[in-house]
């Protein structure tokens, strides 16, 4: 087999020799190895020059003479230069080709833009569609609601005319006191209208009170209570009067039954029996003068601090806290800290019983029934009330007897108790005793038993061992003291009345005990724990505060008991004024792109035109008139709103309770979609104001307001104009679909910010820095929680209040933690409600510390919310701070900012006597927020 190999080899290529595909491979073999070698030889003796000169491919010879380097040189110049030519032809060429692609890239660049453009429109009409569309479904359930009568129309009932006053005859006149008087049988309603706004009439304040006897500081500190926020009810015209009002006492001397019924009788418009009168006896002393005791007080209303049984008339009368305190003012630096809780002592008393064992039968019963200062006179009641087969002297051993358990009972406490325990019944010698017959007397003066009383978690209060006896100013003065200085009073003896009683919840902080319960006494203070106690004394602080600290909180209560009888509501608050600093109010088109991380073809909700929220809904439910009484606030005028406001039960607005509600999906539910075209929620349809704050940055202002140009639920739009100078004329604003006022301060302050402005018709309010950049789905989200959480502060970048260890007190910190107690009110929601509480209610002081140092106005908010409610803020979304390209150096950046912040926070500790921050460590997302949804499905907000 080997060896037939090469034949079958040679007669392979002897085949394809004569075959024409053989011809054709070997011809093109031959051009491709001569073809090189032949292209070789004549590029190799181009130019080339040898010892022997210029080589020539012409067949013909040179002549001899002929200058070959000059025809060498020419050649490769005319070479050159024609390939110079050729060059630059091709580069023009190139240029050309070059700037026709420039020009088409750009022609494609512009198209893409146009594209874009184009998109961008596609979407925002589509948007515009989705808008409109629920802008008309909105309107339709306006309109459904306005044609079934659904809104309800309230109008004023009609002013009943007041007829002459004229002088009753001689046979109405009261022989006596009418001890059966109600405010049905001895008031007449028909000068009260409740649309009246109670007038009041005080004699002889037109002269200062010159013409009567009263002591000079009762004299000057009513008149000036009256003068000051008591005067909205003043009125010069007795024929308009709703009450009459007399100021009868505390006089310079002791003044005789004959002397008081005298100054009554000649009362102007007193009429025989005093219908609609008020005598008032203000003590200024602890002594308890009774000027009317014998006296024919007929159907006045009686207002003192002591009485006796047989005298006040409940729900008539009026007890009041004698006036121990200052004409008017700031008193918080009166008060001590609410902390330490629990004190050195657990409970402390000093006071001396004065001894009537030693009185027989006709002392008690007929001893200077005429004393001022009821010495024998108020164990009269006491003698007719209790069993008529005991004599005098066996009620009085009773009566003795009682206290003597008492104390002994107190003794077993201090002798057995784990705690130290203050107990004194025996005043020094040298101290000066107060008190009625069968009473506990006050030993020395006021700073000795304040100073003691400071140092007591508990004081006990003995009610005077006469129960006939309703009250006394001694026991006031007990009392007063007790919760101005921060321990909480225990009563024995529940019987006695305490202050304005009819409004003030004294069981918020007073424990009232029958005296039988004193052996149970040590048993129930233990029982209560650190957070009742803390609750007890903020309350008692707040109520002393507000109530009995000043001449002025005395009259105003005094005034509030009898307007709240009536029903009348108080009147309403006072509004800053908010007119319009543009005159010449130009809106000029303003185009600023959107930031990149807003998405325009999400909708937020529907865009309608502003409306307010519902004033004074709650005027005359008599129980919101007496709560405001029992909680930290303004409770002497009418605030327009309240976030406290209960809300219905959520099937009611499908049994036609649904006016101004928007459910979701019509109460269906539903996702994203369905979530944006209606609030929601538990409170009918509302919408916020913006309220921004700026100073000498107008290009910044004007960007700030351009962005909120389409925002959902905007009703308007506040710019508070801190810049000493008005805002230029030639300064446009941006047409954004809602009004945009701005307002020139007088004052560059930070509390500006606060001010409760006419302007505000809306219930939530968006506090915002011009600087402060955030989104439309950021600040629709921010609205929606706040109005679930309505009486919070609801914002975005969080704060924390740092306790220091090392050296005591509290600091700031803006760190990023895992607790917050603040929200910087540069971005955040919070109640209208707490404007007026700000600019109004909260103490001057703290409001001066702001100026003062152009600082701290966000933590003082954070502060007086945290008070009122005892809750921390909200915080929405992660954001932590702003961003502001372009803005100056901002403030915060200063270290020196921190350092005040740190002041202020220990100096508005010591003004409410705690820390009322409280800590919080969540913040708020939207329910579908990194929910894994169906695609067919929307999530409630694209980034939240």
């Amino acid at each position: 087999m080997d060896g037939g190999f090469p034949g079958r080899k040679r007669r392979f290529f002897h085949n394809l020799l004569r075959s024409r595909l053989g011809q054709l491979i070997l011809c093109l073999l031959v051009i491709l190895i001569v073809s090189p070698l032949v292209f070789h030889y004549y590029i190799s003796n181009i130019g080339s020059e040898t010892s022997n000169g210029y080589r020539s491919r012409s067949t013909k010879d040179h002549d001899e003479g002929f200058d070959l380097d000059k025809v060498q040189c020419n050649d490769l110049k005319n070479q050159i230069t024609e390939l110079r030519r050729i060059k630059a032809s091709v580069n023009n060429e190139l240029r050309d080709l070059e700037s026709r692609r420039l020009a088409q890239q750009t022609e494609i660049s512009k198209q893409k833009t146009t594209l874009e453009a184009l998109r961008i429109q596609q979407e925002n009409i589509e948007k515009e569609i989705k808008q409109s569309k629920m802008n008309l479904e909105q309107l339709k359930v306006e309109e459904d609601e306005f044609s079934n009568g659904a809104q309800p129309l309230i109008k004023a009932p009609i002013l009943e005319l007041l007829p002459n006053l004229k002088v009753r005859s001689q046979k109405n006149v009261f022989t006596s006191l009418s001890e059966d008087c109600t405010m049905n049988t001895c008031f007449d309603y028909s000068r009260c209208s409740l649309l009246s706004g109670f007038p009041v009439y005080v004699y002889e304040i037109e002269n200062n009170f010159k013409n009567n006897n009263l002591e000079e500081f009762i004299k000057t500190s009513v008149f000036h209570a009256f003068d000051g926020s008591s005067s909205i009810y003043l009125t010069t015209s007795p024929d308009r009067a709703c009450v009459f009002v007399a100021i009868l006492g505390e006089t310079f001397s002791k003044e005789n039954s004959e002397t008081v019924q005298s100054r009554i009788n000649a009362l102007q418009h007193w009429n025989g029996d005093g219908t609609n009168h008020v005598l008032v006896n203000l003590a200024k002393s602890t002594f308890s003068f009774d000027i009317f005791y014998g006296v024919n007080t007929g159907r006045a209303i009686i207002v003192q601090s002591s009485f006796v049984e047989t005298f006040f008339r409940g729900k008539f009368d009026i007890v009041v806290s004698p006036v121990l305190g200052s004409s008017d003012g700031e008193l918080w630096s009166e008060l001590p800290p609410l902390n330490p809780i629990r004190r050195s002592f657990l409970l402390s008393f000093e006071g001396q019983f004065s001894d009537i064992s030693n009185l027989n039968s006709d002392e008690v019963k007929h001893t200077n029934e005429g004393d001022q200062n009821f010495r024998s006179r108020n164990l009269n009641a006491a003698l007719g009330s209790l069993d008529k087969g005991d004599n005098s002297k066996d009620i009085v051993k009773k009566l003795f007897s009682l206290e003597a358990s008492i104390v002994q009972h107190l003794k077993n406490v201090e002798e057995e108790a784990k705690e130290k325990v203050l107990l004194n019944f025996m005043c020094n010698s040298d101290q000066e005793k107060v008190g009625i017959n069968g009473e506990w007397s006050i030993c020395g003066d006021q700073s000795h038993r304040t100073e003691m009383l400071k140092q007591a978690t508990f004081s006990i209060l003995i009610a005077p061992a006469n129960y006939s006896v309703v009250t006394t100013t001694v026991f006031q003065t007990r009392l007063f003291e007790s919760l101005k200085s921060g321990a909480v009073p225990v009563i024995l003896g529940e019987y006695v009345e305490l202050p304005f009683s009819e409004l003030i919840d004294w069981s918020r902080t007073v424990i009232m005990l029958p005296k039988q319960r004193v052996t149970e006494l040590y048993f129930v203070l233990r029982t209560f724990s650190n957070v009742d106690i803390m609750e007890f004394k903020r309350n008692g602080r707040m109520f002393w505060e507000t109530f009995l600290g000043t001449t002025k909180s005395v009259v105003s209560m005094t005034l509030a008991v009898l307007r709240t009888r009536l029903n009348i509501p108080a009147k309403a608050v006072r509004e800053e004024p908010s007119e319009n600093s543009v005159s010449n109010f130009i809106p000029v088109a303003q185009h600023i792109a959107p930031e990149p991380e807003e998405d325009t073809d999400e909708v937020l909700g529907p865009i309608e035109p502003p409306f307010p929220s519902t004033m004074f809904k709650q005027n005359y439910t008599v129980w919101t008139m007496k709560d405001v009484f029992n909680q930290p606030g303004d409770p002497f005028h009418l605030l327009p709103f309240s976030p406290f406001e209960k809300i219905l039960p959520s099937d009611s607005k499908f049994y036609g309770a649904g006016v101004g509600f928007r459910p979701i999906n019509k109460g269906e539910g539903g996702s994203g979609k369905e979530f944006s075209e209606a609030l929601g929620g538990n409170h009918p349809r509302e919408q916020f104001t913006m309220v921004m704050l700026t100073y000498e940055r107008s290009d910044v202002l004007i960007k700030a307001i351009t962005r909120l140009k389409g925002l959902p639920y905007l009703n308007k739009v506040i710019v508070v104009w801190n810049n000493p100078s008005m805002p230029s004329e030639n300064l446009g604003w941006p047409e954004i679909g809602v009004p945009v006022v701005v307002i020139k301060m007088a004052k560059n302050s930070l509390n500006n910010r606060f001010l409760p402005f006419e302007a505000i018709e809306t219930e939530a309010v968006l506090s915002i820095d011009d600087d402060s950049h955030l989104r439309h789905d950021e600040i629709v989200f921010g609205f929606r929680v706040w109005r679930e959480e309505r009486d919070r502060i609801v914002g975005f970048p969080g704060r924390y209040h740092a306790w220091d260890p090392r050296h005591g007190g509290w600091h700031y910190n803006s760190n990023y933690t895992c607790e917050m107690s603040m929200v910087i009110t540069g971005a955040a929601f919070f109640h209208k409600y707490y404007s007026y509480l700000y600019s109004y209610t909260m103490a001057a002081t703290i409001r001066e510390k702001v100026d003062e140092y152009m600082n701290c106005e966000d933590i003082a908010m954070n502060f007086l919310v945290s008070h009122i409610t005892r809750k921390p803020p909200v915080k929405v979304t992660s954001r932590w701070t702003f961003r502001c390209p372009g803005c100056p150096q901002q403030l915060a950046l200063d270290e020196s900012h921190f350092t005040e912040r740190h002041k202020c926070m220990n100096f508005f500790v010591e003004i409410y006597g705690y820390m009322p921050l409280m800590y919080t460590q969540y913040r708020v997302d939207s329910i579908l927020f990194k929910t894994r949804i169906s695609h067919d499905k929307q999530k409630c907000f694209k980034y939240i």
